[in-house]
């Protein structure tokens, strides 16, 4: 059969993430962060000293620094914000394309209790992630604080929905229907090289616009066995997360089949895979992240939170300036290089204070 040459397309520049928590997210802020600076890109940054753009509360312009000079002119949103189109379409081009990721809401509970350990009410008060999924009502009292959204159904909560709804058929169909509506693109975390294929294609992006060392990630000792009990207590917990994540798992691989075909698929993961290992090997001392303890450079130390140990990398002495940006770039933790951008962006306003070192990344 004729094969005909596929339209040349041009990468898109209008681009809202929808960061999500405990879903490999932050690998995909530095993805936006990098493509930013490499076209010279707008970002919508957090105001003042936000770190993000107004979670958990609902979002609205002003929670984006020079709303009012900049108005509909910005590029690329992709800090933690929960959802709220309307808000959001006042801020993004009317072309903007529109994704987000999501995680098989069993791990990412176990993800969210220990990292949210300290803060998290429902969290704070039990000894463990079982103890906690035996009797979780015992625990968890949604009048709490705003902080319980992550003992419960949180990535509902960050695409803007009530996290303790009933879960009635329709109210969830109704959900589904308007996410579809609002989003080009969901992805999942537990395929995040096919994901990154797969936005790479959407957005008719380059090879080394997905690439990425996994970011924010943290040692597997501080991982908690979840029981079999608490794994189906989970779907029945989280059941609105369940069937969203559900959903989107089957129109993920739906999406694949009728774009790029499962044997290309493969292929060009196969290819992104090979390019991020040249990459660690051009870039890392360690050929792996490291504990928060054996990062030689504190200025690269991820924020750390609750039982985890965020890892994070050490790059190789020597490299020439050139090099050296590409990889500090690659290895820069998620407030880091927010408070970074902010700066290039935003040379006029105050800094944003991290709370722990800053070593700026200022010429070098």
């Amino acid at each position: 059969e004729l094969l005909l040459p596929s339209m040349p397309c041009h990468a898109k520049t209008n681009v809202m993430f929808l960061k999500t928590h405990k879903t490999a997210s932050s690998t995909i802020l530095n993805i936006m962060f990098r493509f930013a600076e490499k076209y010279n890109l707008t970002v919508a940054l957090p105001a003042g000293q936000l770190l993000h753009l107004g979670y958990p509360k609902t979002f609205l312009t002003h929670f984006v620094e020079e709303f009012e000079a900049i108005g509909q002119n910005y590029n690329i949103m992709c800090n933690h914000l929960r959802f709220n189109p309307s808000e959001v379409q006042k801020v993004m081009p009317a072309n903007t394309f529109y994704f987000s990721i999501l995680r098989n809401p069993i791990p990412l509970l176990e993800s969210s209790y220990v990292y949210y350990k300290d803060t998290v009410p429902a969290f704070k008060f039990s000894k463990d992630v079982n103890e906690y999924l035996a009797s979780p009502m015992k625990y968890y009292h949604w009048v709490d604080n705003e902080k319980n959204m992550y003992a419960r159904n949180i990535m509902w909560y960050d695409f803007g929905y009530d996290n303790n709804a009933g879960d009635s058929k329709r109210y969830v169909q109704a959900v589904l229907h308007e996410i579809e509506q609002n989003f080009h693109l969901i992805l999942i975390a537990e395929y995040f090289d096919e994901s990154m294929i797969l936005l790479k294609h959407a957005l008719c992006w380059d090879l080394d616009d997905v690439v990425y060392f996994k970011l924010n990630s943290r040692s597997q000792d501080t991982v908690q066995t979840l029981t079999p009990e608490s794994e189906e207590q989970i779907k029945a917990w989280c059941s609105l997360d369940w069937q969203l994540y559900l959903h989107f798992n089957h129109t993920f691989w739906r999406t694949i089949e009728n774009t790029i075909g499962l044997e290309d698929l493969e292929k060009e993961v196969n290819r992104l895979r090979m390019r991020q290992k040249e990459l660690m090997q051009t870039c890392l001392s360690d050929q792996e992240a490291v504990g928060k303890d054996h990062i030689n450079n504190k200025a690269f130390l991820p924020f750390q939170s609750g039982a985890a140990n965020i890892l994070g990398y050490n790059l190789k002495q020597d490299l020439d300036n050139r090099t050296l940006r590409t990889c500090q770039k690659m290895v820069m933790p998620e407030l880091q290089y927010t408070s970074y951008l902010h700066t290039v962006q935003h040379p006029h306003k105050e800094r944003k204070q991290l709370g722990w070192h800053w070593t700026t990344f200022q010429e070098k």
